[in-house]
């Protein structure tokens, strides 16, 4: 999995996202998001599918249903800064974790966007976190 994301962020910085913003069969386009490694204070870049909601873009740390949260998350929870990178344009931006109540709201346009998000939270017993990522203006 690190192989693919590393390939596929390399892909999408050089070419300002014309390869790697759109995967076959997922309605949603894709971003490059870089955290500060909560460890090594590192910064840190992955692929990540979107949704323009709220002024920003919702990111969701789904992590293929694994039972723990993939580490951009927990890197955003420890220093909500971070870069957003989409086609060729880079965003200074902070991220919050999506309240319950409106993460309730927005868990079906999630899944519409691309339905392994539904067999992803069924996988887990956590619930998979939604994180609104906003430009700092």
């Amino acid at each position: 999995m690190r192989a693919v994301s590393a390939l596929h962020r390399v892909l999408y910085r050089t070419t300002g996202g014309k390869v790697g913003k759109w995967l076959p069969g997922v309605d949603a386009p894709m971003l490059l998001l870089t955290t500060t490694g909560r460890r090594t204070g590192r910064p840190r870049t992955v692929p990540l599918l979107y949704l323009e909601r709220d002024g920003g873009w919702l990111v969701i740390a789904s992590f293929g249903g694994r039972d723990y949260h993939p580490a951009w998350y927990l890197n955003l929870v420890a220093e909500p800064a971070c870069e957003v990178q989409i086609d060729g344009e880079r965003f200074a931006a902070g991220a919050a974790v999506v309240a319950p109540d409106r993460r309730a709201e927005l868990w079906p346009e999630v899944v519409a966007a691309y339905p392994g998000y539904a067999d992803y939270q069924a996988k887990t017993g956590r619930e998979i976190p939604l994180v609104l990522v906003t430009p700092v203006r």
